[in-house]
């Protein structure tokens, strides 16, 4: 009978172990450290600066002035009240499906309307609640009998709107043979439920994906002019 060697039975052994089999190792991110990149689809790497860049700029433009008010010490700044802003949702039109990143955009995008300080976003149940009641999808309430109808269910809710928030990713793709490059495009659409002003703020990322490290070194190095 041939024998077979211990080595070969030790390596057939350790592969075939059910302990061993979907082995994954997990750690937890802390401050400073370095964020994982997503190398075949966008991640929070990508749709976080987006959000952040869009955001502050569409919010910068409807900003009002403080109204100056005079008190027996003087003339001081009282900030303007609140505009009130309903968030209706994101569409997702990119080439990638994004998966749990939806309800992260949506979360982060809301969080940021918060923090402006300026603007106040309605509750996202009470929206769906209204959404419900007035038989209405978000895409008909661009209709202006529709948007009328959807305010004035919000206003009988106690939740008055003065705007209407979408947001909407879109990319485009570049093949250049295995590797390719992804423009990630989110674009926020903010509309006056009063008069049907409109406004449109877009932020735009790029990401290269690489079948290889040579091939991602090549797209980073510049190239040498004489």
């Amino acid at each position: 009978m041939q024998r077979v060697p211990l080595l070969v039975v030790a390596v057939a052994a350790a592969v075939c172990s059910p302990g061993c089999r979907g082995t994954q190792f997990a750690r937890i991110v802390q401050p400073g450290d370095r964020l994982m990149m997503g190398s075949h689809q966008a991640g929070q790497e990508t749709f976080r600066p987006l959000v952040n860049e869009a955001v502050a700029k569409l919010l910068a433009r409807h900003c009002e002035d403080p109204v100056r008010q005079v008190s027996f010490d003087g003339v001081e700044a009282v900030p303007p009240p609140r505009k009130r802003i309903c968030f209706v949702g994101v569409e997702n039109t990119s080439a990638e499906e994004i998966g749990d990143f939806k309800e992260q955009v949506y979360e982060i995008i809301d969080q940021r309307i918060l923090e402006s300080q300026l603007f106040e976003s309605l509750n996202r149940r009470a929206v769906d609640a209204g959404l419900r009641d007035s038989r209405l999808r978000p895409d008909e309430l661009l209709v202006p009998e529709r948007m009328r109808t959807f305010a004035a269910t919000m206003e009988s809710q106690g939740q008055p709107i003065d705007y209407l928030l979408y947001a909407k990713l879109t990319s485009g793709t570049t093949q250049s043979n295995r590797d390719y490059q992804r423009d990630y495009l989110l674009t926020l659409e903010l509309i006056d439920v009063r008069d049907g002003g409109y406004d449109k703020q877009s932020a735009e990322i790029s990401k290269g994906y690489h079948h290889s490290r040579l091939s991602r070194w090549r797209a980073t190095t510049p190239l040498q002019r004489d």
